[in-house]
């Protein structure tokens, strides 16, 4: 029985557990928190539903989770270690070299962060830095499958194949990364997204509800199964790509698009506040969480369908 510790209990360590139970792990979870045992466990209760439509391991079961009262008892035996702690370098790195002193020196610690190169989380682990790696997923982690895995320059090859499988054993779908950089790779596209929308309702030209609008009802459907670059190719009709930038590559020189982002004034954060809210209609976090994993279900049971590549996680995700 494979073993997973989570380092961190927040909404990205929840799902980790969650997922590694219900692909029938065993899991042992340290947080600081007094409260987190309990927290956890609703997050559990929250997320089973879904986990349960996609299909459960056999040897599923909530009741597989334990809590330690140290980092030096949670990592004892386990067979793959997450972190998950606060996105703060110095406090990433104590909790890391803390890990790394106390676990074996060939497992794999896997780091949450959705920014920092693995090179710095490395720097003050000393038994074994380069199974320190960037293991990045994306919320909600029990059900999206991407993890992105980043090695720095302690990592060996041999190491990033080990966390490949032991991560597709979790169900998910393992992205290395060729080289690290901050924020990786698909944070970098949805920070430029987050950019340009954040400029759109700042400059008047549209409300949160009509941006996300656009993403939902456009670009969303047809990213959802083939992405950025496909979608393009089939823009250039059957010469494909080629045609397309020929045709349309001189427009990427028009000002269309702000890279960098707008000053937070406290006139643009009311109006994001404000338009949030407006789209929530009063329904509590908890509330929108059910609402959205019931149709990432659906639709990642569509894309499983019209996506080969995706065959090997049907009924794993």
């Amino acid at each position: 029985m494979n073993r997973l510790a989570v380092i961190g209990t927040g909404v990205i360590g929840n799902g980790w557990i969650a997922r590694a139970l219900a692909q029938g792990w065993d899991v042992v979870a340290f947080d600081p928190d007094p409260n987190a045992p309990a927290r956890t466990q609703s997050f559990i209760d929250n997320a089973w539903a879904s986990l349960t439509q996609l299909g459960l391991a056999p040897s599923a079961s909530s009741e597989r989770l334990t809590f330690a009262t140290t980092i030096e008892e949670a990592v004892n035996g386990a067979d793959l270690i997450q972190e998950n702690v606060p996105e703060r370098l110095p406090l990433k790195q104590e909790i890391l070299a803390t890990i790394d002193a106390a676990a074996a020196p060939d497992v794999i610690i896997g780091s949450s962060t959705s920014g920092f190169k693995p090179t710095d989380l490395q720097q003050q682990c000393r038994q074994a830095p380069g199974r320190v790696i960037v293991a990045h997923p994306f919320n909600p982690v029990y059900l999206l499958p991407l993890v992105e895995l980043v090695g720095g320059e302690a990592t060996q090859p041999a190491q990033i194949a080990s966390a490949q499988g032991l991560y597709q054993s979790l169900a998910m779908r393992p992205l290395v990364v060729r080289r690290e950089i901050e924020g990786h790779i698909a944070d970098r596209l949805m920070e430029a997204l987050w950019r340009e929308a954040l400029h759109l309702v700042n400059d008047g030209v549209a409300t949160t509800e009509e941006i996300d609008a656009a993403v939902v009802y456009g670009c969303g459907l047809r990213w959802s199964l083939m992405g950025t670059f496909l979608t393009f190719h089939l823009a250039g009709g059957e010469p494909g790509m080629r045609h397309m930038l020929e045709q349309f590559g001189p427009a990427l020189k028009l000002p269309w698009t702000k890279l960098e982002a707008p000053e937070l004034t406290d006139e643009l954060i009311d109006k994001v506040v404000e338009g949030c809210e407006h789209q929530a209609a009063g329904r509590s976090v908890a509330t929108l969480d059910r609402r959205r994993d019931d149709f990432l279900v659906e639709l990642m049971e569509a894309v499983q369908k019209y996506w080969p590549e995706a065959e090997g996680l049907k009924g794993r995700i």
